[in-house]
């Protein structure tokens, strides 16, 4: 007896089933990313920021007063991308980041965030925790935790 079609086929109007769980489970977490960033850059969008520039200011928030080089930024960021400079230019422009050469080694650039930056993040604050809580506040606290550990078993491949 055919298997009724899950919640994620009827979603993506997929008539034929997955190939496998793990094709189904890999399609689902696609979809959830994706649904779940639309709904950030809707909060995060009209400050006139992009999602990756809001990821750079969250950084040098908290990386406090010292900042950090940009290749480092670079490696904390969420999405993986090759333009932090052009990221970090950007946010420049606009009065959000400051960068400075470094005294013993002029290759390395330090960025911090600005006041402006800063003022910025505190007005998304709220927003985005209230976001948060629309998007996994239906989960029980052991629930959570579950998807936090799942997330991380996939992320570690």
């Amino acid at each position: 007896m055919p298997r009724a079609p899950s919640s994620l086929q009827t979603e993506l109007r997929q008539t034929r089933p997955f190939a496998s769980l793990q094709d189904e489970a890999g399609v689902g977490l696609l979809r959830t990313a994706d649904v779940v960033r639309r709904r950030v850059a809707k909060v995060i969008e009209p400050a006139g920021i992009t999602l990756q520039q809001y990821n750079v200011l969250r950084i040098l928030r908290g990386a406090g007063p010292e900042g950090l080089p940009t290749l480092e930024i670079g490696a904390r960021l969420i999405e993986q991308t090759p333009g932090t400079t052009r990221l970090v230019d950007c946010l420049e422009r606009q009065g959000m980041v400051a960068r400075e050469r470094g005294v013993e080694d002029r290759r390395v650039v330090r960025c911090r965030i600005t006041q402006e930056g800063l003022r910025l993040l505190d007005r998304l604050d709220q927003p985005l925790r209230e976001l948060s809580r629309s998007v996994v506040g239906g989960l029980s606290q052991a629930q959570l935790r579950t998807l936090i550990h799942l997330l991380e078993l996939v992320r570690a491949g």
